[in-house]
């Protein structure tokens, strides 16, 4: 009992924090999954949650190699930004001449070849977005009084359980949340430009993480963490997400 309570104490932190991480990747998600019908989707998505458990359970062993991997944080903001102005720019042109509406309401099944090269896809944004989370949830983690049961790679086998249970929630939620989303982007399709707009934020986000890394330090050390920048990134987040709801009008269909 003296044990339990600190315990599930930053077991509920995690979970809450791991929710608030997967509001943004979800976006980045659904967007990826959703050219696929929906039978199509809910697959990618599940083989990707799956993989997702390996990569988070692999991560917490070579947390020590991770901490150290700016370079994947970089190629991650980098995929972002180039995804966001990309697909933003096709939407608008679309937008413009007057195709944004005239969606189909079946959407074509993918080949095998689309369809795996889906999941890869979502593989690879889930081992970008495992980093940051994990890392975080590391970060509290260690502040628990150690068990007796002995290590797991490089931590405490309480520290360990702890730390992937509170992620596996996170993934879960995050696979939750980007199904809720696609359904949303079908009833609201200019919903699909603020989507843009937040994978884009999510980039910045990603990019700052790399400019304050102790080897680039463009940016002070801490900072991508610090709860001036949290404030910011979700406040600004949550203006996009606002602007986009209310300017946004029902698919007719």
């Amino acid at each position: 009992m003296e044990l339990l309570l600190p315990y599930l104490g930053v077991l509920f932190v995690i979970i809450c924090l791991e929710g608030l991480l997967a509001a943004d990747n979800a976006v980045v998600l659904a967007l990826m999954v959703s050219h696929l019908p929906e039978k199509q989707r809910k697959k990618a998505l599940f083989y990707g949650l799956v993989g997702a458990m390996v990569l988070r359970f692999g991560s917490l062993f070579i947390i020590s190699f991770l901490v150290n991997v700016w370079q994947v944080q970089a190629l991650g903001a980098i995929y972002l930004l180039i995804m966001s102005i990309k697909n933003l720019y096709t939407w608008l042109r679309m937008k413009k001449n007057n195709h944004s509406q005239q969606q189909e309401e079946v959407i074509e099944e993918a080949t095998q070849k689309e369809f795996w090269w889906t999941v890869f896809k979502v593989e690879c944004a889930d081992l970008v977005f495992a980093i940051d989370s994990i890392l975080a949830a590391v970060a509290l983690g260690v502040t628990l009084p150690e068990t007796d049961w002995g290590h797991i790679g490089g931590l405490n086998t309480g520290h360990f359980l702890v730390v992937f249970i509170g992620g596996l929630i996170g993934v879960l939620l995050m696979r939750f949340a980007a199904n809720i989303f696609v359904d949303l982007l079908h009833k609201r399709p200019n919903l699909e430009g603020a989507a843009y707009l937040i994978v884009g934020w999510v980039g910045i986000k990603l990019l700052v993480m790399v400019l304050s890394h102790e080897d680039i330090a463009w940016l002070p050390e801490g900072f991508a963490h610090s709860a001036l920048w949290q404030i910011i990134f979700y406040g600004i987040l949550l203006a996009i997400a606002v602007i986009g709801w209310f300017s946004s009008s029902k698919n007719p269909a």
